[in-house]
């Protein structure tokens, strides 16, 4: 099992998600020997999982069922321990756009927190590239180098525990994008500069302040760099619902049929009609905003050596 590299099978050691529902799923370490309990039952991974195909719909002890799917990027941000608070997909697939990233694209990284971003760089530099990711907190560190092997992208990614605002990324000359998510950013943008290739590398900071964006424009303006832009990104989700409405008087039975834009030559039309007619209503589907949502996340400023 690999994070970039779909296998076919379950196999004991695998990552795997037990998918209850979209919004209901959660990890699990696939060990011949052990069980999983789940509100449909228990899930013995040596006879529920090891052997049996990624998709496949597994029975639980109660009689529920559920779904055990492959680990992509995706799923780990929604599924993963948070260490840290973390990034997700409305803002990783911004960065990976705007950083320009490809196979082959050499990143670097801090803080690297979580790993949430840290997957999706891997998995999008993947064959040939390679994440070298900075990361403070020692624990934090350890845990992600752990996360990576067991994961089976470690030859992808080098974690190094330092102060990347002290001592850089330990790499200079060869980075396509560097990308920063620290409290103090503009501490950082020298060393991010050594860092990049000599010229026409690309950085993005993350900061959700806007205070903090302020000073780090002005130190990417010290250090040269150009094309210095601010954005944020905010996801609205649509509520898809049945809306019932009075139907207002206006004249004759007649017209309103036509107005409504019913067939009246339809025999279900009729009825339907007469129904909401008597009731004195007609339903629509109608999409509405949810009434609370995820506002300010963060703002991402990018720039390009220039």
């Amino acid at each position: 099992m690999s994070f970039v590299e779909y296998g076919d099978t379950i196999k004991d050691g695998d990552t795997a998600i037990v998918f209850l529902g979209h919004e209901s799923m959660f990890p699990v370490k696939v060990q011949h020997g052990t069980v999983t309990q789940t509100k449909y039952g228990v899930i013995r991974h040596s006879t529920d999982l090891i052997g049996k195909k990624y998709g496949s719909k597994v029975t639980c002890s109660k009689g529920g069922w559920v779904f055990i799917l492959h680990p992509t990027p995706e799923l780990w941000t929604m599924n993963l321990p948070h260490r840290t608070q973390i990034l997700y997909s409305t803002d990783i697939s911004v960065i990976t756009m705007m950083l320009e990233l490809k196979p082959g694209s050499i990143v670097c990284e801090s803080g690297t927190g979580s790993a949430s971003l840290s997957h999706a760089l891997i998995r999008t530099v993947a064959p040939t590239g390679h994440l070298y990711t900075v990361e403070f907190h020692q624990q934090r560190a350890e845990k992600a180098r752990e996360e990576f092997r067991e994961h089976g992208v470690e030859h992808l990614v080098t974690v190094t525990n330092q102060d990347v605002c002290k001592n850089g990324f330990g790499v200079s000359n060869v980075a396509d994008a560097v990308f920063l998510d620290i409290p103090s950013p503009w501490e950082a943008i020298g060393h991010a500069k050594s860092a990049l290739k000599a010229e026409g590398g690309r950085i993005c900071s993350f900061s959700p302040c806007i205070e903090q964006v302020q000073r780090t424009c002005l130190a990417m303006e010290e250090y040269g760099f150009t094309e210095i832009n601010t954005l944020e990104i905010l996801l609205r989700v649509y509520n898809v619902r049945t809306v019932s409405l009075q139907i207002p008087d206006l004249g004759k039975a007649a017209e309103d049929n036509s107005s409504m834009g019913f067939d009246s030559s339809n025999p279900s039309n009729q009825g339907s009609l007469g129904a909401n007619l008597q009731q004195g209503t007609v339903q629509f589907k109608s999409g509405v905003p949810l009434r609370e949502m995820v506002g300010h996340t963060g703002y991402l400023t990018f720039a390009t050596k220039s």
